[in-house]
């Protein structure tokens, strides 16, 4: 079992004086759901600091980053770590039960708030079905934040974790927001942030507004707003960082017919181009699969055969 108990070590430089780490008010037992900065450390606030440093138990995705995150804020870790995360949070949930019944359990991420595309959920819930008190000790989350500084209409949204890894699924995705009134906000790494914006921008075209936030709070912090063309664009020389993608509220679009551009296909095979590269290159920018047009363009042929 990987658990670890600091000693109660003062650390230099704390951002809060022991004092008003006292003072703050805590629960004596039961959960408690603590969020943590996304990269700066100065976003930690008092009743993070207080609750690091006070709880009995400190269940962490990892048990190195809590520490890390400790130290940096001055804060002296006096209760066992235990780690929680996806892999074992099942296995974790009725030992860390029964230490919230007589303990206050806090649960924490690497960053942000836990439960929302992170570990949590499983304590938390299982908590409210044994009647043991939940309490949330709220802090910075990549989603609001990216919404808040992505220049995007941000009324309303819907969050929906890490975009599916499979293109299929991501394009599933993003076709059901079409006519949506609201932002989609989806997480997604550096490695594949390039192809989703790619699939992004064959379902919603050049024109659908969209910002790509990355690294938040941190030092390279990046706020990239434009339409799907210019990030498509910005996105082929590279992207560094955790990133957050917000797609604007997607209007509704009219679908056009794949046989109103079988005589432009057509016109650049005539001129040596492969069928498939020129249904390609003709739907770009149309609400129009470039398979759809494929498909269309031997149906047309098929016609002026028979």
């Amino acid at each position: 079992m990987n658990t670890t108990t600091d000693a109660a070590v003062c650390p230099a430089n704390p951002i809060f004086t022991p004092s008003a780490l006292a003072a703050v008010a805590l629960p004596a037992t039961g959960v408690a759901v603590v969020g943590t900065p996304l990269g700066n450390k100065y976003d930690v606030t008092l009743r993070q600091a207080a609750v690091l440093g006070r709880a009995q138990v400190i269940a962490a995705e990892d048990t190195r980053r809590v520490r890390s995150l400790a130290a940096a804020i001055g804060v002296s870790i006096t209760g066992t770590v235990i780690s929680n995360f996806d892999h074992n949070e099942d296995q974790r949930k009725a030992q860390l039960l029964a230490l919230a019944r007589t303990n206050l359990v806090a649960v924490v991420t690497d960053a942000g708030m836990p439960v929302v595309a992170d570990p949590g959920y499983t304590l938390v819930a299982a908590a409210h079905d044994a009647g043991i008190p939940v309490t949330v000790i709220p802090g910075p989350s990549a989603v609001t934040t990216a919404l808040a500084g992505a220049g995007l209409p941000a009324g309303g949204f819907r969050f929906v974790g890490f975009a599916p890894r499979k293109p299929a699924a991501r394009t599933a995705l993003f076709q059901s927001h079409i006519g949506a009134g609201d932002a989609l906000v989806v997480f997604e790494s550096p490695h594949r942030i390039a192809a989703t914006l790619a699939v992004a921008r064959e379902v919603f075209g050049d024109q659908q507004p969209a910002a790509v936030c990355r690294e938040l709070t941190k030092t390279y912090e990046e706020y990239r707003r434009g339409s799907l063309a210019e990030l498509c664009q910005w996105a082929a020389a590279g992207v560094k960082g955790e990133i957050t993608l917000i797609i604007g509220p997607a209007a509704a679009v009219d679908e056009e017919d794949p046989a109103s551009l079988v005589a432009q296909a057509e016109s650049l095979v005539a001129e040596g181009m492969k069928l498939k590269a020129a249904c390609r290159q003709v739907t770009e920018g149309t609400t129009v699969s470039k398979n759809d047009l494929y498909d269309a363009v031997l149906a047309a042929r098929n016609e002026i055969v028979t």
